[in-house]
């Protein structure tokens, strides 16, 4: 493609190398690519208190897409700009209804959002006891089922420490099928749920129309499930090697592992 407007990229497997750290030779292209008047973007599952190391370490301070779509998120501003489909108490209880019939067993958390990264008085991130999680067990706070589905929440994460997160993805759409988006971003037995038509490439394209960039002017990088929408949508979709089998076939281009620094390999055609 031409020299892009826009970059997106997604962090974990991605940007980030596999030791979860922003390679000096990444920064330094996203600076590069900033400095030229080009936005780069994180677009990631994260939450926004999980933003802030990413955006240190990149020098980013514009917007950050979190919750797989459903938050804008301003880093320079801590601020939350723009929060979309936010699943209520109700449909709260009969996703957890619906999921306990397909995957029996199966645990379930719930990220909320108040107006920036980290506050005080909000429980951002409530699991139930025995709720597992890939990335590492240590955050979270313990409530009884109910009091995780009691308010309104940016998404539905469900583990099972039995079954991969491809499997979960198909039981859960067997039975939800398309009331909500199902998707995952680590094949470690924990999928994400969020309101229908809230994924990374409507959070890209609220971006996106902010600078008034289209589609196709956009580089978006990804290697999860969860990036394929975000790959779809913009005109030139790269997937880091080490991607998930069905974003290695959907993507436009396949470059170097995180491990080898992809998208900055990618970036430096043109910065």
């Amino acid at each position: 493609m031409e020299k892009p407007r826009l970059i997106a990229s997604d962090v974990d497997g991605t940007l980030l190398t596999p030791l979860e750290q922003v390679a000096p030779r990444t920064a330094d292209v996203v600076t590069r690519a900033v400095d030229d008047g080009v936005p780069v973007i994180l677009v990631t599952g994260r939450p926004p208190r999980w933003i802030p190391p990413v955006a240190e370490a990149t020098g980013l301070t514009g917007y950050a897409v979190c919750a797989n779509g459903a938050v804008l998120y301003d880093i320079g501003a801590d601020h939350v700009v723009d929060v979309h489909g936010l699943l209520e108490p109700v449909q709260l209880t009969d996703l957890a209804e619906a999921l306990d019939h397909a995957l029996p067993g199966c645990r379930l958390a719930a990220e909320r959002i108040g107006t920036k990264a980290q506050e005080n008085d909000l429980h951002n991130f409530v699991i139930e006891s025995e709720y597992h999680n890939p990335w590492g067990d240590g955050e979270g706070f313990v409530v009884p089922r109910a009091e995780v589905l009691g308010h309104p929440a940016v998404k539905l994460l469900v583990s099972h420490r039995k079954m991969t997160s491809d499997e979960m993805a198909v039981a859960a759409h067997s039975v939800l099928g398309d009331s909500v988006h199902v998707t995952f971003s680590s094949g470690g037995g924990l999928i994400e749920i969020a309101s229908p038509g809230i994924t990374k490439a409507s959070g890209l394209a609220e971006v996106a129309g902010r600078f008034g960039v289209s589609a196709e002017e956009t580089i978006s990088f990804g290697d999860m499930p969860n990036d394929l929408p975000m790959l779809g949508w913009a005109g030139h979709g790269v997937a880091v090697a080490n991607a998930h089998p069905a974003v290695l076939e959907a993507a436009d281009e396949i470059t170097a592992s995180n491990a080898e620094h992809g998208v900055a390999q990618v970036l430096e055609r043109w910065f």
